[in-house]
């Protein structure tokens, strides 16, 4: 446990979050320790990018300087944990439509509503949470401290994928938020598509590591070459397209369609590939001894969370084209025929 937390402290805590205890490294850094971890196992990449991409950037990018004081310095040496709580059980990818509400009251806010699929919910010590302002109908954000009353985080059972990931359903029923724990920098839903790119981005760097294991796992298998070839020339274009989403980042111009773009391909290719190793080892493939089989279930979850592949593409249309396709068209009363 000490390994892992130094480790995270020096490699992982922070995007150009400088000082708190973060070491102020590049995206692009980041993104490549994100793809060594995930080399190794997904579900530990999973849990540093919830704590560290989501959560901790949060507060860097829309916290005040006294909630940065309070919370970065000790998250970013893991003595404590945390968890953003964004999607609902009703909204996954269209997460901007959440229901979860906070009411204004003196001296705070009163939180009401469900997330779910909330990873390191279960134990986090602090809780980044979304919620629509009932006066604006904007998302705000909030700072939540574990055990607050009326806080209530339940795990999800019998997941396939990523099972060392804690992910929780949150139930908020009348939680007191004092004003000082609510995220100044966080008055609309383009507030937090700001954290959102970032972490596509990591999220982008999972499937290349998950990749790069299963490719020098399977290596010892050689009983098609074929195989081994697609699967180094999609590594090797998983890993440039990688590589060019953050140089764009760090040059200021990437664009939300970049970044769906990105994860969604780069998921789908590595989805590829790893089958391809599967088919590789046979019937040893399906076995968990082998690390194939782990990467082959945790990639799904991968291929599904921060937007779909369906919902990145649609985002990455609509910049092509200028339509929202995955909004209802608008009624019109002439018929088509």
């Amino acid at each position: 446990m000490m390994a892992t937390r130094m480790w995270t402290m020096w490699y992982l805590t922070g995007y150009r979050i400088q000082g708190y205890g973060c070491p102020n490294l590049s995206i692009t850094a980041n993104a490549i320790a994100t793809a060594e971890v995930a080399r190794v196992d997904a579900s530990c990449s999973t849990f540093i990018l919830v704590h560290s991409s989501l959560a901790m950037l949060t507060i860097g990018l829309c916290g005040s300087e006294a909630q940065k004081q309070k919370y970065l310095p000790s998250l970013a040496v893991l003595k404590t944990v945390a968890c953003w709580a964004l999607t609902e059980p009703d909204y996954g990818s269209d997460a901007s439509a959440l229901k979860t509400t906070a009411r204004k009251v003196e001296g705070g806010w009163i939180l009401d509503g469900q997330k779910r699929w909330i990873g390191n919910s279960t134990f986090a010590d602090v809780l980044v949470v979304f919620a629509r302002n009932t006066s604006t109908n904007q998302i705000n954000g909030f700072i939540l401290q574990k055990n607050t009353p009326g806080l209530q985080a339940t795990k999800i059972e019998n997941k396939i994928g990523l099972r060392i990931v804690q992910n929780g359903d949150i139930l908020l029923k009348s939680v007191f938020v004092p004003d000082e724990d609510r995220l100044p920098g966080v008055n609309s839903f383009q507030d937090t598509n700001k954290v959102l790119a970032v972490s596509r981005v990591m999220v982008a760097w999972q499937p290349i590591g998950i990749s790069m294991g299963v490719m020098i796992c399977v290596t010892a298998f050689q009983l098609n070459q074929q195989k081994l070839v697609r699967m180094l020339g999609n590594v090797q274009a998983m890993f440039l397209v990688g590589w060019r989403l953050c140089k764009l980042y760090e040059s200021g111009k990437m664009t939300p369609g970049h970044a769906s773009m990105g994860k969604s391909w780069i998921s789908l290719k590595a989805r590829e590939t790893v089958s391809l190793g599967r088919e590789l080892l046979g019937g040893n493939g399906i076995l968990a001894d082998f690390l194939v089989a782990k990467a082959f279930c945790d990639l799904e979850p991968i291929y599904t969370y921060e937007g779909t592949y369906d919902i990145n593409t649609l985002v990455t249309g609509r910049e092509i084209t200028g339509i929202a396709s995955f909004k209802p068209a608008a009624l019109s009363n002439r018929s088509r025929l």
